[in-house]
């Protein structure tokens, strides 16, 4: 098994060497043409959640991961705050008809797992709600791979120090001013709850059929190449590269209950 290096901001092709990156980024689009290409030929259903804190870059990532894939067979989720028809159904009812269908890739940017992390910590649900999420989870998750879909669940993964960064940065330009909320500026007081909340999910919800991937999100950059790198790995498609896709086993990393105390997410 490899050896992980504990958190810590990786360095980055992108730092160095932005013609690098932007040639590893745009082979890796150009597989994931390819892969697309076998799921709309084999009638597939790709369905890819992207969880983690904000300023951790989900929308930058899933932004890359579509860039150049068909938008008639490709759904990017991103569903807003539930309405009153929405808080008197059955919690998972408004994300189903968002589910991919044959043919189709879609990316949830944030997911059902609301219920695991904002809504726990802000008090938008009880805790009954809460337990009732983690008792049906496991088998919604499970009805989902048994119908046939491709479930990859990742979290990215950064520090609070970073988080800070990003937040700040994110508020002192104009052209991300959409990105500030409420939650956005509460999330470093309650960083410590966000993370009992965050460990909560990934010991309740980790099962063998819908495992957690974990991605160290310190590097923007090197987090969406490997990003990429590990869907090109869910799926055996056809005219696959001979060249090597495997992630970096630093930065891309399967949940284990071991996994904070080897220093591998953030505390």
């Amino acid at each position: 098994m490899a050896k992980h290096k504990k958190h810590e901001a990786p360095d980055s092709a992108g730092n160095g060497d932005k013609a690098k990156y932007k040639d590893e980024l745009r082979a890796l689009q150009v597989e994931l043409v390819r892969l697309q290409r076998h799921v709309i030929a084999t009638g597939s259903k790709l369905l890819l959640l992207f969880e983690g804190r904000d300023g951790a870059g989900k929308d930058g990532t899933i932004k890359r991961v579509v860039e150049h894939l068909s938008p008639r067979e490709t759904r990017m989720v991103a569903l807003g705050t539930p309405s009153d028809h929405d808080k008197h159904a059955w919690y998972f009812q408004r994300y189903v008809p968002h589910l991919p269908i044959e043919r189709e890739i879609v990316c949830f940017n944030r997911s059902w797992y609301n219920r695991a992390g904002v809504e726990r910590v802000m008090g938008f649900c009880t805790d009954a709600e809460y337990e009732q999420f983690f008792a049906m989870v496991p088998a919604f998750e499970g009805l989902l791979v048994q119908s046939g879909i491709v479930l990859v669940k990742y979290y990215l993964d950064i520090t609070r120090d970073e988080q800070k960064k990003r937040l700040k940065a994110r508020r002192n330009d104009p052209l991300k001013q959409w990105k500030i909320s409420p939650i956005d500026e509460a999330a470093l007081d309650h960083w410590k709850d966000y993370t009992k909340a965050r460990d909560a999910m990934f010991a309740r919800s980790h099962t063998p059929i819908a495992p957690w991937t974990i991605v160290r999100a310190g590097d923007k950059k090197t987090a969406r190449l490997n990003v990429i790198r590990d869907i090109l790995t869910r799926v055996d498609y056809d005219g696959r590269t001979d060249q090597d896709l495997a992630p970096d086993p630093d930065i891309v990393i399967r949940y284990d209950p071991q996994s904070m105390e080897k220093g591998l997410i953030a505390a």
